[in-house]
């Protein structure tokens, strides 16, 4: 890729997707410019990478042609307000601020402005990532195939509309935690039942991966692969009615309706 690529934020997802583009070896550090306003950071990266480390977010996009803004919700309009005039009519602005709609940051940057609006999640730090993108219609095809290409480097992407994003953060930005005391939870039955603290989390959290990797690489239903595990009369069909019993399902749904009913409310605002 010949594109300059700018960052504005180097917290945990700035910096996992940074490190993911970094590894892909699809540019080098050299076309990378970043800011933050912990200087260190960007120092550290200057080091290592040769990435460009820069004194201000303006200075980011004066020299970028794609800029990602990876702030926090509460002030990306206080950043997309100080850089507006400095962005070029072909630059794409990238934000993955959740709640933070395409019209909001178009009052910011411009109606006129190449925007795509992208939602990843934690898995990312791993290179494991789901991430939706959205981009405005001032993206071409072309350009919209380069953010994918970018996108790729933490994990898998797919294209959805705005109207869907909030079940995108429901289904998997939030949905992380939720694996998370799953996991927990499998864990403490396990020590319960004699396990070290240690196994426990390895054989559960094993189980949790080795079953995404199951769905996604036969592309089967989820019920017929539980079908498969539950043997007539056996063990794991006696845990699976308890499940049903205490409403597991009905409470996995409902978690998620209040993240998709929260991120909602959050783009009102």
């Amino acid at each position: 890729m010949e594109q300059k690529i700018g960052f504005i934020g180097l917290g945990n997802m700035g910096t996992a997707i940074l490190q993911g583009i970094l590894g892909s070896n699809i540019v080098s550090g050299t076309q990378l410019y970043v800011y933050d306003p912990h200087l260190e950071k960007g120092q550290a990266l200057n080091q290592t990478y040769s990435v460009n480390n820069l004194d201000s977010a303006r200075d980011v996009v004066r020299e970028s042609d794609i800029v990602l803004v990876a702030v926090k919700p509460n002030v990306i309009v206080d950043v997309l307000n100080d850089i507006q005039k400095e962005l070029k009519r072909d630059t794409i602005v990238i934000s993955i601020a959740a709640g933070v709609t395409i019209k909001t940051i178009a009052k910011c940057v411009g109606y006129e402005q190449k925007i795509v609006r992208v939602m990843p999640n934690t898995p990312a730090l791993v290179n494991a990532a789901m991430c939706s993108i959205t981009p405005n219609s001032e993206i071409t095809h072309k350009e919209l195939s380069i953010v994918q290409t970018l996108l790729n480097c933490i994990g898998k992407t797919e294209i959805v509309p705005e109207s869907l994003i909030d079940a995108v953060i429901g289904a998997s930005g939030s949905s992380p935690a939720f694996v998370f005391m799953f996991i927990e939870a499998l864990a403490d039955g396990a020590v319960k039942g004699g396990l070290s603290r240690k196994q426990a989390y390895k054989f559960a959290a094993q189980a949790v991966l080795g079953s995404a990797k199951l769905l996604l690489e036969t592309g089967k239903h989820p019920g017929e692969l539980k079908d498969m595990v539950c043997s007539p009369a056996g063990t794991t069909i006696e845990g699976v009615q308890m499940l049903e019993a205490k409403g597991f399902r009905s409470a996995v749904i409902d978690a998620v309706e209040a993240t998709i009913n929260k991120s909602k409310e959050l783009a009102e605002k």
